[in-house]
């Protein structure tokens, strides 16, 4: 898959699109009829011929919803229109497609559920600014309550195309059929799963229109950043791979999870740096490992001064203690590649223009919801915008882990991801992660695809994992992955 296909478009952004399509030359009565019949091809490619109701709203994406209607009876199937407005009233391309009809059209008083066997929800799509109220939101709820088949054109009426959000009332969708490429509301909570399958259909609108439209936003895949995934070459030694040093804490559970996704994702040497009477039980699981005890700030000072020491990882595993600040202080203070995960978060709990302050180098942060509301509990709004203010006033690249893991960059770029499965729900998932960041930043990777690429391949080593998943288990299905990923690098590599 190329990169180019995995950029995800708001909803401005497809109108824009649109717009330059029919600049270009292609009538925007072709691209309705391209969607009406993705639609309905879409539907008949996963049920049998059934009664239909057609929802349709008042704009374009009513303008879909009857050329579904008109094609889905052309192939024999029975379909009823119920139009929100009166076709008639409708302006533009849908007024056209609406002329086109001619079977029967009701109004939402006049529904009846009796026989119905699948919904067409062509509503609103993405672009809705309002809630959904009303006789369309009972429509929807009489539809869901009856257990129908929803297929919803573009996202599910109420879902934000930007946000997935939910504007007063979405139904749950069986199948979600939108167009030309995917929106971030396509991604992200609660709207991706209110989608149920999405399939994006090609609808006639250029690839060249993209030069225009910049997106900063993608689906998180290999094609962003499988050029820049390390691979050992013949003159390749230990230090070429990157020294990864891990400042383990008195919960040590967390660091030795961290320092075998590193050493699993490729870095060339490992060190953990502990506390006092910690390093027998850091040293029994990783005898490939260099552990060292840090009982002081001076003694971290020391352990800091080999250059060869790359990449830096603070956090998992530290606890609430007074030593925490400093020690992630006198990490960032070398300016070279760090993770700040978990408590070396929270330590800066409200504070985060002095962490910024302190930031030198590349940085990544890995919190979840909670440690990311502590550092910063004054920034409001959905998941994607948060994540990308706050790498912004970090400077640093910012991983909002979740079910949908949006990874943000400090100059607006971000990616979604979504192919962790609900398994990953389990302590020490996070440390795992934080590790195989480390790990790639320790082989010189860029930090923000260094995180983009450790977040997939977490979520992909843990989707071929059997059933009762434990943290432990991902790390080894790292070398499978990897060699696959290897076999697909670009000619050259």
């Amino acid at each position: 898959m190329k990169a180019a296909s995995l950029a995800l478009l708001t909803t401005a952004q497809m109108y824009a699109a649109d717009k330059a399509a029919m600049t270009g030359g292609v009538p925007g009565l072709d691209l309705m009829e391209a969607a009406g019949r993705a639609v309905a091809d879409a539907i008949r490619r996963r049920w049998a011929p059934r009664p239909v109701l057609v929802l349709a709203g008042p704009g374009n994406n009513g303008g879909d919803g009857y050329v579904a209607a008109r094609l889905l009876a052309a192939a024999g199937w029975p379909v009823t229109i119920a139009a929100l407005v009166p076709p008639g009233e409708l302006k533009g391309d849908a007024a056209v497609m609406a002329a086109r009809w001619a079977g029967p059209v009701i109004g939402f008083d006049d529904i009846d559920w009796s026989g119905i066997g699948l919904v067409i929800d062509a509503l609103f799509g993405a672009g809705l600014s309002k809630p959904v109220d009303g006789l369309a939101r009972a429509a929807l709820e009489a539809a869901g309550a009856r257990g129908l088949p929803i297929i919803a054109v573009d996202v599910p009426s109420g879902v934000s195309g930007d946000t997935g959000e939910v504007l007063g009332y979405a139904p749950q969708a069986a199948l979600t059929v939108s167009f030309f490429r995917a929106k971030p509301g396509h991604l992200l909570l609660p709207g991706r799963d209110l989608c149920g399958t999405v399939e994006i259909a090609p609808i006639g609108i250029p690839e060249s229109v993209m030069d225009d439209i910049a997106p900063a936003c993608w689906r998180n895949g290999p094609a962003l950043w499988l050029d820049s995934l390390p691979v050992p070459r013949g003159d390749t030694h230990k230090y070429h791979r990157g020294h990864a040093l891990i400042l383990g804490g008195p919960m040590t559970g967390a660091g030795r999870l961290a320092a075998q996704a590193a050493r699993r994702i490729g870095a060339g040497l490992v060190s953990l740096a502990v506390p006092p009477g910690t390093a027998d039980i850091y040293a029994a699981d990783h005898s490939g490992a260099i552990v060292q005890e840090c009982p002081d700030r001076e003694a971290l000072a020391d352990i800091l001064r080999d250059p060869r020491r790359n990449a830096l990882l603070a956090g998992p595993g530290a606890g609430q203690g007074a030593e925490v600040r400093p020690a992630v202080s006198a990490v960032l203070e070398t300016g070279r590649a760090t993770v700040l995960d978990a408590d070396a978060i929270s330590a800066f709990a409200g504070e985060a223009a002095a962490l910024a302050a302190l930031i030198k180098g590349p940085c990544v942060l890995t919190p979840h919801d909670g440690e990311f509301a502590r550092l910063f509990p004054d920034l409001m709004g959905d998941r994607l915008n948060r994540a990308r203010q706050a790498a912004r006033m970090l400077g640093a690249v910012l991983v909002l882990k979740g079910s949908d893991t949006v990874i943000a960059a400090p100059d607006g770029r971000a990616v979604i991801n979504d192919n962790a499965p609900a398994d990953m729900a389990t302590a020490g998932a996070g440390d795992v992660l934080a590790g195989l960041v480390l790990g790639l930043l320790a082989q010189r990777m860029p930090a923000f695809e260094a995180a983009a690429a450790a977040v997939w391949l977490h979520g992909a080593a843990a989707g071929i994992a059997p059933a009762g998943l434990i943290a432990e288990d991902i790390p080894d299905r790292l070398p499978g992955l990897l060699q696959r990923l290897r076999r697909n690098r670009a000619p050259g590599f």
